[in-house]
């Protein structure tokens, strides 16, 4: 049993006076509706939460809060938690970075950011204030989920003071691809994602915006990922799509209440015999409403035959009047409706109806059923939802929705017209053959959404993120790597005495020998040696070294020993007391593009340097500048995700090396190989590298695995130092009673 604590940068209602009367108004938006209609429902009363509370910034006093709001709570299913917050403070965190940085970045409007450090400071200064309010409160098993770019910073902040947290994110506008995140300037890009890594699961609307954000997390702070599990600072973090649902039957339903019927009879009497396009926006540079308004302009102009049979209902949703600029773009709208009229106007018709103000729910919901045509064209949006309600709204499905194709809902609502909302041409020719669809056309278009959205709503959008959250949490208990202590190494000791056949997997570099300063260098030891010909003489042991090696090198250094040697991971291998086996010769053409990309970064980074294989080429940078050569190795991973999409070859980020081979051959499916053929009853395996996590991976329950290493792995166990591995392997060949663990 838990609670839920749903954070988010105001509290979901405001406090109105109209003189004496004071009331509570619900506030609007995608996420009140989205939580409130989950805390309301069987779901949420039926679930293992035991109390749901809702933090944010309260837009009215703290008089009013212990006043007014506290004794009207009851009619809530959750407790409030405000935040009280200086105005002037809240103007440059919230108008300031939130909102003048942020939000036209993450919307590709990079000419429109403002870039003042002390928007930042306010940013970080009320992130900190959330953290400050919540963490006395906070309590072992609480699920915290918090909502939007204004809280960015704010998962690192409770993860930093609270380590254990169960802690969720969710973006609602999307994530800019990395070429555009990384023109923020470094310390901000660098917080930003650090706050978002305290998260344990991190959700996006779109599969892009997942994508964008785990390239820049590994641009900018170099972790490591797996698909969309990201390792950082010895956590698994998940980054995953979520598009948020609507409340389908409030939508679907509506059309049965008195009041939306006599608001819909009224609109349909009002423009009888004309079709009716709608719209409904906030008034936000984001919205392309000029474009909208120039794009049915246009259709006016190319198609006169429907002048004076359709009417334009434009709605705009009042935001963010105290900014000058917001004020500004009012003026320009309603200059190219009063524009559009008068060019167009007759005595009896007017193309455009434009209203300015908030809709009130049930006459929203009779402008759904009642429209023709919604027009929701975007330059960008998260996901929108007004195009999900009308899709909802049409119950008899009749209707066309015309939707942008930057909206995060186009991913989902296909069978819509989906348009460029720039190119007028596109937009105008949408609205025509909407205009003229046949019925049934309609109709099939709308049930498979319809379908879709039933499918998805936001109670399962709301259960599908906690579960997933769950998930992560119990993926991360079991992923904590153990430290190789005195009662586990006495275990694998024991374990290895016992066997009556074993397979030693063993890395060669880093693992098996200290790194060189080059390749070359990094000839085996006459410890090593001795240790591995003492491990390959029990006639129980096969030894298998298994590394990135070419074979040329692996056969001069260790070729006399009987073990097995496996090269280029997996490429090349020779079993014991046989000869070399090859893959199947393929053409080496394709080193020809990528050597050139190699070398150019080779004279960008001092000390790095191209190793040729016969499978493989690989970029090394360990003899580099640490943060130059970490810097390179990420440009050139990424210039080498773009030039090898849709090809058969696998970039693979290493220990201070990028290496470029075949997709399907790594030590995973070697070791499983191996394994499955000699079927050992004991198995051990050690690696250093990101290589080796194949390995562990694919032998995760039949073997021991060990990585040496102080991060993040799927290994069962950890030795800091390469240093601790050859004493390792030596005591294992120990008798159990001569062992220095024995008994511990």
């Amino acid at each position: 049993m838990a609670r839920l604590i749903i954070i988010s940068n105001r509290l979901p209602f405001s406090v109105d006076h109209d003189g004496d009367q004071v009331s509570i108004r619900q506030s609007s938006g995608g996420l009140v509706s989205a939580i409130k209609s989950y805390f309301e429902s069987d779901a949420a009363k039926n679930s293992n939460i035991t109390e749901k509370i809702w933090m944010g910034v309260a837009d009215f006093s703290r008089e009013d809060f212990d006043r007014e709001v506290v004794p009207k709570l009851d009619k809530y299913d959750f407790t409030a938690l405000p935040i009280f917050i200086d105005k002037a403070l809240y103007k440059d965190y919230y108008n300031g970075f939130s909102n003048s940085t942020l939000w036209p970045l993450f919307h590709y409007f990079p000419s429109v950011v403002e870039y003042h450090s002390h928007y930042f400071e306010a940013y970080s200064k009320v992130n900190s204030l959330f953290a400050e309010t919540l963490l006395p409160i906070l309590q072992p098993d609480d699920v915290i989920w918090i909502h939007d770019y204004q809280l960015m910073l704010l998962p690192g902040m409770l993860r930093a003071r609270a380590p254990k947290a169960t802690i969720g994110f969710f973006l609602h506008i999307p994530f800019p691809s990395y070429e555009i995140f990384r023109t923020l300037p470094t310390d901000w890009k660098m917080n930003l994602l650090r706050g978002l890594m305290g998260a344990d699961l991190v959700g996006f609307h779109t599969y892009d915006y997942v994508e964008h954000f785990v390239q820049s997390v590994r641009m900018v702070l170099g972790a490591d990922n797996s698909f969309r599990s990201i390792q950082y600072q010895n956590r698994l973090v998940k980054a995953d799509l979520f598009p948020i649902g609507i409340d389908y039957k409030k939508f679907s339903n509506a059309g049965n209440e008195p009041e939306v019927q006599e608001l819909r009879a009224e609109v349909q009497k009002n423009f009888e015999g004309k079709k009716i396009i709608f719209s409904v926006d906030r008034l936000d540079y984001t919205k392309g409403l000029m474009d909208r308004l120039i794009g049915f302009e246009y259709f006016l102009n190319q198609h006169p035959e429907w002048q004076e049979r359709v009417v334009f209902m434009l709605n705009v949703v009042p935001s963010r009047d105290d900014i000058i600029a917001y004020t500004r773009r009012k003026r320009t709208i309603e200059e190219k409706v009063s524009s559009i009229n008068g060019k167009f106007s007759s005595i009896s018709w007017q193309p455009v109806i434009y209203r300015y103000m908030h809709l009130p729910f049930n006459e929203l919901a009779a402008l759904y059923q009642s429209a023709d045509v919604a027009l929701i064209t975007p330059l960008r949006d998260g996901m929108n939802l007004v195009a999900k309600e009308y899709v909802a709204s049409t119950v008899n499905q009749r209707g066309v929705l015309i939707l942008s194709e930057l909206a995060g809902a186009a991913s989902e609502l296909n069978e819509a017209l989906l348009v460029n909302p720039t190119d007028v041409q596109d937009v105008s020719n949408a609205i025509a053959r909407a205009l003229a669809m046949p019925i049934p056309e309609q109709k099939q278009r709308m049930a498979l959404m319809q379908k879709r959205l039933i499918d998805y709503d936001v109670i399962r959008w709301v259960n599908d993120f906690l579960d997933q959250l769950s998930n992560v949490k119990t993926e991360q208990n079991k992923q904590q790597t153990k430290l190789l202590d005195d009662k586990i190494t006495d275990h694998i000791h024991q374990a290895y005495q016992k066997a009556k056949k074993r397979t030693l997997l063993l890395d060669y570099d880093g693992t098996l020998v200290q790194f060189a300063r080059l390749p070359q260098d990094a000839k085996p030891t006459k410890e090593l040696l001795k240790a591995l010909t003492k491990l390959a003489a029990d006639k129980k042991n096969e030894v298998v070294i298994i590394s990135g090696r070419e074979a040329d090198t692996l056969e001069e250094w260790l070729g006399k020993l009987p073990v097995t040697l496996v090269a280029e991971h997996g490429a090349s291998y020779k079993m014991k007391g046989e000869k070399w086996t090859h893959s199947e010769t393929i053409s080496d053409k394709w080193k020809e593009e990528i050597r050139p990309v190699m070398q150019t970064f080779v004279s960008r980074c001092v000390g790095s340097f191209v190793e040729e294989k016969k499978n493989t080429i690989a970029w090394h940078y360990r003899n580099t500048h640490p943060d130059l050569g970490f810097s390179r190795s990420r440009e050139l991973i990424n210039n080498l995700n773009m030039l090898l999409q849709n090809t058969l070859l696998q970039v693979i980020d290493g220990n201070k090396v990028v290496e470029v081979r075949m997709t399907g051959v790594d030590k995973g499916v070697m070791a499983r190989k191996i394994v499955q053929e000699m079927d050992p009853d004991f198995v051990l395996c050690i690696g250093d590298d990101t290589t080796d996590e194949d390995m562990f991976k694919a032998l995760d329950e039949r073997a021991f695995t060990i990585k040496v290493s102080n991060g993040p792995t799927a290994a069962q166990f950890t030795v800091l130092s390469q240093q601790n591995v050859l004493p390792l392997l030596e005591e294992l060949t120990l008798p159990i009673t001569n062992s220095a663990y024995a008994g511990s």
